[in-house]
């Protein structure tokens, strides 16, 4: 049960508090390998939503991690015991809608105390249809995830359907092999910054972030947005200084048509720079092979070490798909140039005779820390070269 204010004005004196209450909904978490977690909807909603189960431990951002395109198609499960506390802002979205299939929290607040809030958290998710469960065991939840590896799941108010959800769960399709994509990017190009610019950027959206967009554009570069089937023939046409492979969801190896985009700018040795799933992409151009991890990399306090400057850095990281080391080592053009600390796995890459490079996390960090900005410095001074 959760008991809610509701607030009427009848002049600029007088505010009527009524109580309403509600009688929310029994929720269930059903894993695919048929463990069931507990729980109750968000208001007084029923629903059904499926996708792989994941959990991010950042402790802020929460309304920049669910329009995080990279999240298409995944149940997001929030470490951090309270949601909602802080509502929302307009200013502060990745993408026009919300991309995560559903919400899994501990604590959801339907009140909430910053001022520059624009609305509450639950209109937000109510406007965006989309169906979350609190009172759960989040704690639990996630380390039978970390022990046992992402997996599909599906959570609903249809408690009393466990054989019906089971079914319904075992038609989803594993994220391994799954293109995306085409499911977040944009269908028409488009331009972002100023026009009058000092660079030209041609970007291929794959599920690209706005705050990528604004790091590049801040550094005095016009850039124009392509469609994730676009030809290497239609950014060559933008005439640009410089070419950028955005993050977004899904494998990175059914996206050949990206590949082969990389490895015409690559052949022509002109300046590229990937993240995220763009970094996976330019690593599959070279003959490097990806893998999905059995957990993936969701926060704000990953660290990384630059192996060329011999520093550390806190990253904001989002991936459940990785490069392989021992390719990558063996490549006779490529070097590794980030390391993540906490399991040894590329972080970032650079092909030793081209003007190309790329990292597996996120410099643009929305939210997270601005360790890595530089790496978009770094970018244009490639332009510049």
């Amino acid at each position: 049960m959760q008991f809610c204010k509701t607030f009427s004005h009848t002049n600029e004196n007088l505010i009527i508090i009524r109580m309403k209450y509600i009688k929310r909904q029994k929720a269930i978490i059903l894993l695919a390998d048929g463990t069931i977690f507990y729980g109750k909807a968000v208001g007084n909603k029923q629903g059904t939503a499926f996708g792989e189960l994941c959990f991010n431990t950042g402790m802020t951002g929460y309304q920049e991690i669910f329009t995080d395109p990279s999240y298409y198609g995944q149940l997001m499960v929030t470490t951090n015991a309270h949601i909602g506390n802080y509502g929302v802002n307009d200013d502060e979205v990745e993408s026009n809608s919300i991309k995560i299939a559903g919400l899994i929290v501990k604590n959801f607040s339907y009140e909430y105390s910053r001022d520059a809030a624009d609305d509450s958290l639950e209109n937000f998710l109510e406007k965006n249809n989309l169906f979350a469960i609190s009172d759960v065991d989040t704690r639990a939840l996630v380390s039978y995830i970390r022990d046992n590896g992402a997996m599909n799941a599906v959570i609903s108010t249809q408690v009393d359907n466990i054989e019906g959800l089971k079914q319904q769960l075992a038609q989803v399709p594993s994220m391994e092999g799954l293109e995306l994509a085409s499911k977040v990017s944009t269908k028409e190009p488009y331009y972002f910054g100023d026009e009058n610019a000092t660079y030209k950027v041609a970007a291929l959206d794959i599920g690209i972030k706005k705050n990528i967009l604004r790091n590049i554009a801040k550094r005095d570069a016009y850039i124009k947005v392509f469609p994730y089937n676009a030809k290497f023939e239609d950014l060559e046409a933008f005439k640009p200084d410089g070419y950028f492979l955005s993050n977004g969801p899904g494998d990175p190896e059914p996206l050949t048509n990206a590949q082969q985009v990389a490895k015409d700018i690559i052949k022509r040795n002109l300046p590229l720079f990937g993240i995220c799933l763009g970094h996976q992409v330019i690593a599959l151009a070279n003959g490097v092979s990806t893998y999905k991890m059995y957990n993936g990399h969701r926060g704000i306090n990953h660290p990384v070490k630059n192996i060329i400057t011999g520093k550390g850095e806190i990253t904001s990281q989002n991936h459940g798909f990785a490069i392989s080391r021992e390719e990558t080592e063996a490549h006779p053009d490529l070097e590794i140039t980030h390391v993540h600390l906490n399991d040894n796995t590329v972080a970032g890459i650079a092909m030793k005779n081209k003007n190309c490079f790329s990292v597996q996390y996120h410099p643009e960090a929305s939210p997270g820390p601005h360790d890595s900005s530089y790496l978009f410095d770094q970018f244009i001074d490639n332009l510049k070269k």
